[in-house]
């Protein structure tokens, strides 16, 4: 697991909230939010065993990367087609066993605003799943700017603006009444999407398990490794 040390104390931090399209040029600090589905799929495959995810560009990469090397688990978006083994689905993912395996993730969004920001020093991925971990993390560093990529349609997804603006208070140093945010991301139009089964490869406990707030104590990283960006999880600092 990646060990990042502590800097500083935190005593304030700037931060923009941006969508995908105005990333631009690289930040120092970055923060990428994907709430329902892709980051909590991430943790949840973290707490299943797995070593690290291939954070792939597009569908092709991702069935390159498992071709490559077969014991490599692949999963997407939508229902489950040919070359891959997984879908992007909290709920059916809970039980797979991916002790010690490498998983390569292609989503919409999440793993889409990740590679947006490969240059920066420093990305975080995050859902309500992770919030203070990553809160902590950020505390810890007390970086002067952050930015956090909201990925879901194009910045204006409100379970991701919930959670990022969660994380940034928290990361502030500041208390957060949690029930608010969490409920604005249950009203959200991804949660709506998914409880009406408007989206494939759903589980019906897929919100519930987006909305667990602090489900796990890790943090995840995300750091370009021969020429990919592979997502980690990371020890969080003491308080």
């Amino acid at each position: 697991m990646t060990v990042l040390p502590g800097v500083r104390d935190h005593d304030g931090m700037d931060t923009r909230f941006v969508g995908i399209p105005e990333v631009g040029e690289a930040p120092a600090v970055a923060v990428v939010v994907d709430v329902m589905r892709a980051f909590t799929v991430a943790a949840w495959a973290f707490a299943r065993g797995a070593e690290k995810i291939v954070l792939a560009g597009s569908l092709d990469e991702a069935l390159a990367l498992k071709e490559r090397d077969p014991a490599r688990v692949a999963l997407k978006d939508g229902p489950l087609t040919p070359g891959f083994d997984l879908v992007n689905s909290p709920g059916l993912l809970r039980s797979a066993d991916l002790a010690g395996r490498t998983v390569v993730q292609k989503t919409t969004a999440g793993t889409v605003g990740a590679l947006a920001v490969r240059d920066a020093s420093l990305v975080l991925c995050a859902g309500f799943v992770v919030a203070e971990a990553t809160a902590r993390v950020l505390r810890a560093r007390a970086p002067e700017h952050v930015t956090f990529v909201v990925t879901g349609e194009d910045g204006r997804a409100d379970e991701d603006l919930a959670c990022a603006r969660y994380i940034a208070r928290r990361a502030a140093g500041h208390d957060a009444d949690a029930a608010g945010f969490l409920g604005r991301a249950a009203e959200s139009r991804a949660a709506t999407e998914l409880v009406q089964g408007v989206r494939q490869g759903v589980h019906p406990d897929d919100v519930a398990l987006c909305l667990e707030l602090d489900r796990f104590p890790f943090a995840m990283v995300a750091a370009p490794e021969d020429s990919l960006m592979v997502l980690r999880p990371c020890a969080v600092p003491r308080p």
